[in-house]
């Protein structure tokens, strides 16, 4: 994991060197259309409003959990006894990417939406909230943070969320085994690149032209920066862009030649 002054050093040369975020210079018609209606689009849903209050709930929710984690490990170097304040404070996906993930959605209409990480359920419900008629799995390696979202989705009213509880190792395989396709991936459940690169082969297997994949923390890390490069350089891949603090991959056949962003967001 990088030092929050690595990080930040590499996010002023991103900020320095990206395309400005306003679709000027894009010329793929695809990519220049996403910037417009997707990721530009400050529209304020009323889905956003009732999410990030309960947001603001668990940021001063106190009850302590027993959490296992098989991830790579929290940011903030948190122990195994965790309040759900701490895991709020230091899991959650900020408003801005957890509403572009919901945007994403509304653009792009999957059916089937598959999430590696369900943390608390602020993602995931952004994911459903925005298409209640797609079909939403959710992974996650704790009992008790599963317990927790699950309550999250009932107090939103969300129906069209699975969560499926355990390792990612054991769990992933048999959970793709019963989808028809994957139409949205979401990945943010282990920082380190060998288990990222494995999940991504596993999804491949389900995945058409117009799946999305969204990889959470791709600078992360020294190991989630060669995962990224890696999964750039696949072949299914033909279109990738880089907001930094996550990376969008697409798989359009109809593209002729790899093309990869680096955008401002």
């Amino acid at each position: 994991m990088y030092s929050p002054y690595q990080l930040g050093i590499k996010y002023l040369r991103y900020y320095l060197t990206a395309s400005n975020g306003k679709g000027h210079g894009i010329h793929s018609p695809f990519v220049f259309n996403l910037v417009t209606a997707v990721l530009n689009d400050k529209t304020v849903y009323e889905d956003y409003k009732q999410i990030e209050v309960l947001r603001k709930e668990l940021l001063l929710n106190k009850t302590v959990l027993r959490v296992e984690d098989f991830g790579a490990g929290s940011v903030m170097g948190l122990s195994k006894q965790r309040t759900v304040q701490q895991i709020a404070a230091s899991s959650l996906k900020k408003p801005k990417y957890a509403q572009l993930l919901y945007r994403l959605v509304k653009h792009f209409q999957p059916k089937q939406i598959l999430e590696l990480g369900t943390s608390l359920g602020i993602t995931t419900a952004y994911l459903a909230s925005a298409k209640k008629d797609a079909d939403v799995v959710t992974m996650e390696g704790s009992v008790a943070i599963t317990f927790t979202a699950e309550r999250n989705f009932q107090l939103l009213h969300l129906s069209n969320i699975k969560v499926v509880t355990g390792n990612f190792d054991h769990t992933l395989q048999p959970a793709i085994a019963q989808l028809p396709t994957v139409n949205f991936v979401f990945v943010d459940g282990n920082h380190r690149k060998e288990p990222t690169l494995n999940y991504f082969e596993q999804l491949l297997q389900k995945s058409t032209d117009s799946t999305v994949f969204v990889f959470d923390d791709i600078h992360w890390s020294r190991e989630m920066e060669e995962a990224w490069i890696t999964i750039k350089q696949h072949p299914s891949v033909t279109v990738t862009v880089d907001l930094f603090f996550i990376g969008l991959v697409f798989f359009r056949k109809e593209q002729l030649e790899k093309e990869h962003f680096v955008i401002r967001f």
